[in-house]
């Protein structure tokens, strides 16, 4: 029983960790896509841009979409390519 406690707490001091882990790659990202936004489907919508998504061994771009802001005056920060040291790393969108 104290195998399992240690492992459980252990596990939950870790996993913060986990969301910080960030891949570079070597080859930067296109360049971005033009959209044409369509209408918005109600009032209070935000528009999200599109971004080139990283997979296996090739970028592909997620087009973008309107979504509700998760609170009043919600304000969407777009995902994004930095080059940092010998590679490039995306920083997540986020709401603030």
């Amino acid at each position: 029983m104290k195998k399992i406690a240690l492992a459980l707490l252990l596990a939950f001091i870790l996993a913060p960790a986990a969301s910080f882990a960030q891949v570079a790659i070597r080859i930067g990202p296109p360049p971005p896509v033009y959209e044409r936004r369509g209408p918005t489907p109600g009032r209070g919508y935000v528009w999200v841009g599109g971004y080139h998504r990283y997979e296996g061994d090739h970028y592909t771009w997620n087009p973008g979409r309107y979504e509700r802001p998760p609170h009043e005056h919600g304000r969407w920060v777009q995902q994004r390519w930095v080059h940092r040291h010998n590679g490039w790393v995306m920083v997540e969108g986020h709401w603030r």
